[in-house]
């Protein structure tokens, strides 16, 4: 029954309303609290001269008018331009309205918005330690009951995660989202931001773990956080679409904005990235110091500037070499006799 029960939860279909105009239903209200007030004073004069009958029907229509009239104006809504307004009537579903405007509806019918709820109960506590400005605040975002439907920015904090090679490090992203389906968003799940916030932190620890840091070998065609920031930012942004589609959410975009080694592992990561970049830099001295010392020998022998032995050739090269890889300047000896 319990699955059942979720089953058709989960496929609530969004049902559109079309309300009346808020502004003729309005006119309509002020017109009868004006009767009322008439019948008020008439029957109240009824009254003074004795004509009870008359006074009493006057003065108890004009009571129950107002009390009809006060209920009636829980019915006007005032929407704002990428806003929606999910209703429901005696725990049941009884329309959205997602386009700005002045309406009135049923007067039963009430607003739900969970994530307005439960932010209103988190910035309590907050209230109390910053005072009366930050209440003032509080109320102000938390007071009403309409779901916005605008791009909004979801920062997550760092986090620390294993990649692939079991390396800590710290990953942050920000996450571009919207409301796209409000219905969804307000039955389908307790607190969509709660929902969205557990979600993206989920899914991020879920894609850190297939990719390395970075690579320490000349393998280009292998993705790395660091190298393929923005390839996995979108494998990011898939699978947490995937995982809130539920909830009626969009996700437009999911972006990589910290990446770190943890500290523990920092320093030594550091000096083996620095040994790779020695061993890379001394491999191309050495290329290059080769072909420079077979180019030097090479023209010495076709210019027959001088000629060289095998063991002569060998020095030559040697001292080349040294000259050509040592990290520091050469100190040259004048050998003013033989070698030999």
């Amino acid at each position: 029954m319990d699955n059942e029960a979720g089953f058709k939860l989960n496929n609530i279909e969004e049902k559109e309303i079309k309300p009346l105009g808020g502004g003729l239903v309005l006119l309509l209200v002020l017109i009868g609290f004006g009767v009322s007030v008439w019948a008020i004073i008439a029957g109240s004069i009824s009254l003074s001269k004795e004509d009870y009958a008359i006074g009493a029907v006057l003065l108890t229509g004009g009571i129950l008018l107002i009390v009809v009239l006060s209920i009636m104006l829980n019915g006007f809504h005032i929407l704002n331009p990428n806003e929606a307004l999910v209703l429901t009537l005696f725990g049941k579903y009884y329309g959205t309205i997602k386009k700005e405007g002045f309406y009135y509806t049923n007067p039963f019918a009430g607003a739900i918005n969970p994530a307005k709820a439960a932010t209103a109960s988190a910035a309590a506590p907050a209230a109390v330690a910053y005072g009366a400005a930050t209440t003032a605040v509080a109320a102000q975002q938390t007071g009403g009951k309409k779901i916005s439907t605008k791009t909004l920015t979801f920062s997550n904090e760092k986090q620390k995660v294993n990649d692939v090679l079991g390396n800590p490090i710290i990953i942050g992203a920000v996450v571009i989202w919207r409301v796209a389906d409000p219905t969804k968003a307000v039955f389908n799940v307790d607190n969509y931001k709660t929902f969205l916030a557990i979600q993206c932190d989920s899914t991020i620890r879920n894609v850190a773990r297939l990719y390395p840091y970075d690579t320490m070998e000349n393998d280009a065609d292998e993705k790395t956080l660091r190298g393929s920031s923005q390839e996995i930012a979108d494998s990011m942004r898939v699978e947490l679409q995937q995982r809130v589609s539920e909830a009626g959410l969009e996700i437009k975009e999911v972006r990589i904005t910290h990446l770190s080694y943890s500290e523990e592992i920092a320093a030594a990561m550091l000096q083996r990235q620095q040994a790779v970049a020695v061993i890379a830099a001394r491999q191309k001295i050495v290329e290059g110091a080769v072909s420079m010392v077979k180019m030097a020998i090479d023209q010495l022998g076709q210019e027959e500037i001088v000629v060289l032995d095998d063991e002569r050739k060998a020095a030559m090269v040697s001292n080349l070499l040294v000259v050509l890889c040592g990290n520091k300047d050469a100190q040259p000896i004048v050998n003013s006799g033989s070698i030999y």
